[in-house]
């Protein structure tokens, strides 16, 4: 791994690049395009976003009803048989006294046998047992034709939520990819108690990660990126990191020209000098968040703030730091996804 390379053509250096013409066609441009609807583009992807979000939540919470409505229903069926079988066991016993004692003498052998008052009441009790054991039976039996209906039913509204709520999933990441692809916002992200846990990367049977190349287009760019970055970058923005971001870079070395490496902007502004105060916290907060999250994202390397982890050895210094905010990864934190 590279890191030092990889860097070098951050946003910051290459600016440096720019001629003086070129420089003063950007300012022409902005001048042509106002911050105010920079603004109102960014407020409206970050309000589609957070919406999509909403929508997909509310999606889940819908299925998750639906699934429990079932597994309720699978309950009931499963006690609901199990009392029809010992109910006609007992049913079958019922008939069985009930008819070698019907005849005349045998009711005449019990009378005899002892009090005819404590016989009689004996042989009312089994009677009334055998119809009220009956009825619950007949009654069980309905409810059992019932559920069977309810389960069909169920099925098809499941089967349905299930496709509403993919569709809300894709809704969703379209809004995250469109929130990175609008420049980002300022917003300040969420804090490690608060920290959501991202969807998980698709894996092999064995736990490994499937060889991916760069076959997405990049929202932030004009380049590639392999699914497993898109996810990350998606995921990003679903939690809350929605400052400026920039995955592919062509001519270096590194993930970047691979499709595997975002840098996330601490400034809401875009990448600037060294972090500090607030936007020192939001780049310790999504470094953090990308820590805690490796596996659920398939991180590589993180790298912030002169300081590089791995999941194998954690937290290091980094040795491509030179004293500038790009190559100390003190005004953005840089992402690697295997």
């Amino acid at each position: 791994m590279n890191g030092t390379a990889a860097h070098t053509a951050d946003a910051p250096s290459a600016r440096r690049l720019l001629s003086f013409p070129v420089i003063a066609l950007a300012a022409v441009v902005l001048l042509i395009a106002p911050a105010s609807q920079t603004s109102a583009q960014e407020e409206g992807a970050s309000a589609g976003l957070s919406q999509a979000i909403e929508d997909y939540l509310d999606a889940q919470d819908e299925l998750a009803a639906l699934e429990q409505e079932q597994e309720d229903l699978e309950t009931e069926l499963a006690d609901s048989e199990a009392e029809v079988e010992a109910l006609t066991e007992e049913l079958d016993e019922y008939a069985y006294i009930a008819y070698t004692s019907s005849d005349f003498q045998s009711t005449a052998a019990i009378m005899a046998s002892g009090d005819p008052t404590q016989a009689l009441d004996a042989m009312t009790m089994l009677e009334f047992l055998g119809e009220s054991r009956a009825d619950r039976l007949n009654g069980l039996i309905d409810r059992l034709a019932e559920i069977e209906a309810t389960q069909q039913t169920l099925d098809d509204n499941i089967a349905e939520q299930e496709q509403v709520t993919a569709d809300m999933e894709a809704a969703r990441d379209a809004a995250a990819r469109e929130m990175a692809a609008s420049g980002g916002d300022s917003a300040t992200g969420p804090s490690p108690g608060d920290f959501p846990t991202p969807e998980s990367v698709p894996r092999n049977a064995d736990g490994t990660l499937p060889y991916e190349g760069c076959t997405e287009n990049d929202p932030t760019t004009n380049g590639c990126v392999s699914p497993r970055t898109l996810h990350a970058l998606e995921q990003s923005q679903i939690a809350g990191f929605t400052r400026f971001v920039s995955c592919y870079r062509p001519g270096s070395s590194g993930e970047h020209p691979k499709g595997r490496a975002c840098d996330f902007s601490a400034q809401a502004g875009g990448f600037g000098g060294h972090a500090s105060g607030a936007d020192r916290t939001y780049g310790d907060n999504l470094a953090a968040w990308l820590v805690e999250n490796s596996s659920e994202l398939g991180v590589q390397y993180v790298i912030w703030y002169r300081q590089i982890w791995f999941p194998s050895s954690g937290w290091r210094t980094y040795s491509g730091a030179y004293g500038d905010p790009s190559s100390d990864h003190t005004n953005h934190v840089h992402l690697s996804v295997r």
